[in-house]
Formats: structure tokens, C-alpha cells, sequence
């Protein structure tokens, strides 16, 4: 597999190490600067944290997460070579806490078996509507109390990315990029 450039972790113990980016389309890593300030809002969260990265692609998010002390770390890639991938590189990097699934993320949520603290939702953008997006996550039971979930979306895009009852933590902008931050409701209608 073509790799035509490299993603630098930007904390944690595997601070500065490069990570090979494979040619695939609709995969375009987040980002150093996103990265680095969604990782300072999940300062405090991410130490010991079940975390999914539903779209994985470049795995930049993932492998973030698991260097920045994450005890278990999904990643769900739909793209068989791109899966190989992540599974190649989580053994370069001798990171155990990190586990590939190769499957189409919607297909996989409902037997997930799991629940997660972050969620890193971050699809090829113009593949999904947002907010249905998030309901389906939310539905799938994936959710721990007090989940935090990550969202990403291109400037362009129009309306809030987050559904109805669903609490903005943090948003920023970067270059063509939206992201937030969001808490769920629980199944009781009351915020995580």
C-alpha cells in the first residue's frame, strides 16, 4: 500500500512518532492543530477511557487517544487495506490497548457489545447527515453515562451537526474544518 505522507502523534508516549498515512479515498487525517486542542479539552477524560474511533481512516485520532493513556481503543474501518493498515501499525507501535474491526461503521454499531466514554465521529465528509448520525449512535447503546463524543465536518456544511437534546461542550474552526465537542442525553432525556 502507497503511503504519500506521515501523521505525527502529538502527545503522550509516542509523542513526535510518525505514522504512515495510506492512499485511500475520502481519508484525510484531523489535522495536527484540531488534534492537539481536542486533546486538550479531553485532558481529563482520556486517562483510562474505553474510546471508539467510528470512522477510523488514517487512525490519527485512535492512535492519539491510545498514546495519551486510553485503556482500550476501537477502531472501526470499513476499508480492508486501510484496516490492515492500523493493525500493522498498532503492532509497530506495540500498542495492545488498541483494537481494528473491519467493518462498515453503521453495520457494526448494534452488535458493538460495549460501551465508550469518547467517540470520535469523523466520516468521509458529504457521506452522512450529522445528526442522524448521532441518533444512531446514541440508539446503538454505545454510550457510557457522561460520554463525551467528538464531531467533525467540513466548513462548508450547513445546520448544527448535533441533534435535537444533545449538549454543545466546545466548538472551534480551523481552516476548513468545523469540530465539536458534545454530550449526549441519557435514555432519560437528561444530560450526561
Amino acid at each position: 500500500m502507497k503511503h504519500p505522507g506521515r501523521l505525527r502523534i502529538i502527545g503522550g508516549r509516542w509523542r513526535r512518532r510518525l505514522i504512515p498515512v495510506p492512499v485511500a479515498e475520502g481519508l484525510r487525517p484531523t489535522p495536527d492543530r484540531v488534534r492537539e486542542t481536542l486533546f486538550n479539552w479531553l485532558d481529563r477524560d482520556l486517562p483510562g477511557a474505553r474510546c471508539l474511533d467510528l470512522f477510523a481512516g488514517s487512525g490519527a485520532l485512535g492512535f492519539e487517544a491510545a498514546s495519551r493513556g486510553a485503556r482500550r481503543v476501537v477502531m472501526v474501518e470499513r476499508d480492508p487495506r486501510v484496516a490492515r493498515h492500523l493493525q500493522e501499525q498498532a503492532r509497530m507501535l506495540g500498542a495492545g490497548e488498541v483494537t481494528v474491526v473491519c467493518a462498515d461503521a453503521m453495520a457494526w454499531l448494534p452488535r458493538a457489545g460495549e460501551t465508550f466514554q469518547v467517540v470520535f465521529v469523523d466520516p468521509p465528509y458529504g457521506t452522512q447527515d450529522l445528526p442522524a448520525l448521532l441518533a444512531r449512535v446514541l440508539d446503538a447503546g454505545v454510550l457510557d453515562a457522561g460520554a463525551r463524543v467528538y464531531v467533525e465536518s467540513p466548513m462548508a456544511a450547513r445546520g448544527d451537526p448535533l441533534p435535537s437534546g444533545w449538549r454543545l461542550l466546545r466548538e472551534q474552526r480551523a481552516g476548513r474544518v468545523r469540530y465539536h465537542l458534545a454530550a449526549p442525553p441519557d435514555p432519560a432525556g437528561r444530560y450526561a
